[in-house]
């Protein structure tokens, strides 16, 4: 017995010539390693390389008057604040800026409203046509903005919008991209809430005000963000319809500055302001579209 239990305690020599392997899950350390580095690697070039020309724009903006730019505006001890002053002096901002202002939030407010109504109705209504309805209304996505845009032009004109806000807003507030994304996110609600609301004696205005609304939340402040900033940021369809200088948007406006010789710091200047609004709404927002990308997944 004793002779057994040695032997069995024993341990077992290498049969020879043979070596000794490292564990299977050694080599493949570095390369899991090189995975983890790589991705966040790739993140910081992609920040870096999108942050690039706003950093750009601010040191160009604070450099001194004379159109001076890069290498002379990495001089930040040279900074001046004359460029926002000039620019405020001589350039309608102001007004460009309640124009902007106007255009964006009027048409964030009404897009929210029709697009929230149009998506519970084509989530959760019953009527004949529903899907052809719907899927006509997305089609309109694949055509592009430059073909309408002078059939646009032609009926806003007959009706005597131009130079007009609601010429501004109205022909934008058919969005079937808002739809869309309202229309995903309310499907996804427990059929049960509406149910239950109906047994109560609820009209369909008061589902959709106490019901849809509050649960919508998330989805509508990350839809008013990217409306926002659409309209914000448009080009194209004011120039079109705001033909005098008083209903310049904001875009509309420095592009004119260029084509005035006024001096690229001060137009940098005025561009510098144009993102201080966007960059207030995000921040504002923020909470909310981590809320939506949270919930997003979310069924009964």
């Amino acid at each position: 017995m004793a002779t057994s239990s040695t032997s069995a305690e024993r341990p077992v020599s290498a049969a020879p010539g043979s070596s000794s392997a490292p564990p299977a899950g050694t080599a493949r350390h570095p390369r899991r390693a090189a995975a983890r580095l790589g991705l966040p690697v790739l993140l910081v070039l992609v920040a870096v390389v999108t942050v690039t020309p706003f950093a750009v724009m601010v040191l160009v903006a604070f450099a001194p008057a004379g159109g001076q730019t890069l290498p002379g505006a990495l001089d930040v001890t040279r900074a001046t604040l004359a460029n926002f002053t000039d620019v405020l002096e001589n350039a309608d901002i102001t007004r460009w800026a309640v124009n902007s202002l106007i255009y964006s939030l009027v048409s964030v407010l009404l897009i929210l409203l029709f697009s929230s109504m149009a998506g519970y109705a084509f989530a959760k209504k019953r009527f004949p046509g529903r899907e052809i309805l719907f899927w006509s209304f997305l089609a309109t996505l694949m055509v592009p903005f430059q073909a309408t845009l002078i059939p646009y032009y032609i009926l806003v004109s007959e009706l005597g919008g131009v130079d007009t806000y609601w010429g501004l807003i109205v022909p934008t507030l058919a969005n079937s991209q808002a739809v869309f994304l309202m229309r995903q996110f309310i499907v996804q609600l427990p059929d049960e809430l509406f149910e239950a609301a109906k047994i109560d004696g609820a009209s369909e205005w008061r589902i959709y005000t106490t019901v849809v609304l509050p649960l919508i939340r998330p989805v509508l402040a990350t839809l008013g963000v990217f409306v926002f900033l659409w309209h914000w940021n448009d080009f194209l369809w004011p120039l079109v319809i705001g033909q005098s200088e008083e209903m310049r948007t904001l875009t509309v406006g420095l592009a004119t500055l260029e084509g005035e010789n006024v001096a690229i710091n001060q137009i940098m200047a005025g561009a510098t302001i144009t993102v201080i609004p966007c960059l207030l709404v995000f921040g504002l927002l923020q909470r909310y579209l981590t809320d939506s990308i949270a919930t997003s997944g979310l069924k009964s």
